[in-house]
């Protein structure tokens, strides 16, 4: 955020007051341009990040200017920046709606802040951001368009089943549910899905969305451990966009600890999004060395698989030491060797009967 200041000078006669940047708000803006389509992500997820980037001090007007004052030969390049530059002039409500959206959640430290002192901070700054936009709080490059969030989830859940998240014996975790989007997602697919979130207006969101959905079961958490749930209770656990929260809080490590505990023989974990350090190289260290802590396999190591959202994905399997690293095909087939063993034995979930933990 600090690299957007001295930028309340505003760009030409799109502008809002009709000023023109200086040379060097110019140049800082173009330089976070740069920055924020480096990896090649889509226009949507660009304009999230540039929201994010220009929280105070620029118009959405003043970025339309500079992206189409660096157009270049280019022609992917060119295209990208004169979307970008469109989106900005003619929809400048979706930018404002963003910045206030991100603005919601401080994604720094103090110094004098506990591990749970953070996670009511963040708690409460996810009630005030889906107060805001409920789509744009869990996913910022929906720009608030709850078509481009259901999108954006179906290809997500689509990856989910070709891993073999899914069937219809899977009990899964959502760890950090938000609005439960992934509960209604996946809920034809899954025997139970229980989606724990800090944020109670999240949770309310997300029990109107999931209303008669007799398979889901939603519950605010306090957000330190998972101790509402036995060992080896689920077949899988999701953590869509938790985990950076979980790096910032301290307890990332433990989570990873309670995710073991909670799996059971050969269940997997998709960790989606680990941090926003901005170093994928950071993060996989993280995660093998705290999956190789916790009795845990990498199989899928924070590639970028999804067109509509620029998260990276982590796949982890609880190990029984048979499978080897990246072999996706071995864990599918060994967890749907357990699940034929026992589907006879598994009776329907209800709501007068629910399956206990």
């Amino acid at each position: 955020m600090d690299n957007a200041k001295g930028l309340d000078a505003e760009h030409g006669s799109m502008s809002a007051t009709g000023r023109k940047p200086s040379p060097q708000a110019a140049s800082t803006a173009k330089m976070l341009i740069e920055e924020c389509m480096a990896d090649g992500a889509c226009v949507d997820a660009i304009i999230a990040r540039l929201a994010l980037r220009f929280e105070t001090g620029v118009d959405a007007a003043e970025l339309a200017d500079v992206a189409l004052e660096m157009r270049s030969a280019d022609l992917r390049k060119r295209d990208r920046l004169e979307r970008i530059a469109d989106l900005l002039r003619h929809r400048p409500d979706i930018f404002t709606t963003l910045r206030q959206t991100g603005a919601a959640v401080r994604h720094e430290r103090d110094e004098w802040e506990t591990d749970a002192a953070v996670v009511r901070r963040l708690a409460a700054g996810f009630d005030a951001a889906a107060t805001i936009s409920q789509a744009a709080s869990v996913q910022l490059s929906s720009l608030g368009d709850e078509e481009k969030l259901t999108a954006a989830t179906d290809e997500i859940v689509a990856w989910l089943q070709r891993q073999g998240f899914t069937g219809p014996d899977q009990d899964i975790l959502d760890i950090g549910c938000g609005i439960g989007r992934f509960e209604s997602a996946l809920s034809e697919a899954a025997h139970r899905i229980v989606g724990i979130d800090i944020s109670l207006e999240m949770i309310s969101v997300a029990r109107r969305r999931c209303a008669g959905l007799r398979n889901v079961d939603l519950r605010p958490t306090f957000g330190l451990d998972l101790a509402d749930f036995t060992n080896a209770s689920f077949d899988c656990v999701l953590a869509v966009d938790s985990f950076p929260y979980l790096v910032l809080a301290g307890l990332a490590e433990r989570y990873f600890e309670e995710i073991a505990r909670v799996l059971k023989p050969s269940g997997v974990a998709a960790l989606l999004n680990y941090s926003y350090r901005g170093s994928t190289a950071l993060d996989r260290a993280d995660v093998h060395r705290f999956a190789e802590a916790h009795g845990m396999q990498v199989v899928a190591d924070g590639a970028k698989p999804f067109r509509l959202w620029d998260g990276n994905a982590f796949l982890l399997v609880a190990s029984e030491g048979t499978l080897r690293r990246n072999d996706c095909w071995g864990v599918k087939e060994t967890r749907a060797s357990k699940r034929q063993a026992h589907q006879t034995d598994r009776a329907p979930v209800s709501a007068d009967n629910p399956k206990e933990d």
